[in-house]
């Protein structure tokens, strides 16, 4: 494998019992990239997660992450212990120089002043910070982030998604996003994969420059044809198309 492999997935298979969930999957991730895996509901995108975290083992197939990198995943509930503070929820886990390392993942999540809150004082947006941190603190090779910011509102959404970019920007770790959001894919990830059946039907490249600017005629039209790929929505003519039928 290339030194500057993140992770890959070759032949991927996943079934539960007798239902196959995803099939032959494969792609890869260089270092220091952020792609996007959207897709409807029920396409096998928590589950392809799952398996990059080594939640789940694969029914077949390949999946590869280097020794030694730290994978951490992001959930879109904060998962935050109520009877624990802000600093001791980032503090979990950490063996050595613990408040020191906590105190500078929860100052470049923008929470500074906040270490001795409680969870429940805390704004959705804030605990979703408080997550990023939790991650952030073992200095991640690679971050998984399941809907992360689903449950925010659109202002608190926008403004963590340029807080993630920041982040990502600077530390050069490479990120798996899953999402419904297309705009939200389009903004963070430097390639769309659309699940479709458990398989990847499409791949796009989005090649625009950052920051992207969401009103822009690229951005617009890259969101509206990964959207009607989604759907199964054919461009040209507004009608349903079969994805047996597209190769």
């Amino acid at each position: 494998m290339s030194a500057q492999m993140a992770l890959s997935l070759s032949g991927v298979h996943k079934s539960f019992g007798t239902t196959s969930v995803l099939k032959n999957v494969e792609f890869s991730l260089t270092k220091g990239e952020c792609i996007a895996i959207v897709g409807k509901s029920g396409c096998g995108k928590s589950t392809l997660l799952r398996l990059l975290a080594r939640l789940e083992q694969p029914t077949a197939g390949e999946v590869y992450i280097p020794n030694g990198d730290i994978v951490r995943m992001m959930f879109q509930e904060g998962r935050l212990l109520p009877w624990k503070t802000v600093l001791q929820n980032v503090m979990l886990g950490l063996k050595h120089d613990r408040k020191r390392k906590a105190l500078e993942a929860i100052k470049s999540v923008q929470l500074e002043g906040k270490e001795n809150e409680w969870p429940r004082a805390l704004s959705g947006g804030q605990k979703q910070r408080v997550a990023l941190a939790r991650t952030l603190v073992h200095s991640p090779h690679v971050l998984l982030l399941d809907e992360p910011l689903g449950a925010l509102d659109a202002l608190t959404r926008r403004e963590m998604q340029q807080l993630i970019e920041k982040i990502w920007l600077q530390r050069g770790f490479s990120v798996v996003l899953v999402t419904h959001d297309i705009d939200e894919a389009v903004t963070l990830a430097d390639r769309v994969y659309v699940i479709e059946n458990g398989s990847i039907a499409n791949t796009y490249d989005i090649n625009l420059p950052r920051p992207r600017k969401r009103s822009s005629y690229e951005f617009v039209e890259t969101a509206e044809e990964i959207l009607n790929r989604v759907l199964g929505v054919n461009a040209t003519t507004g009608n349903l198309v079969s994805f047996s039928s597209i190769k």
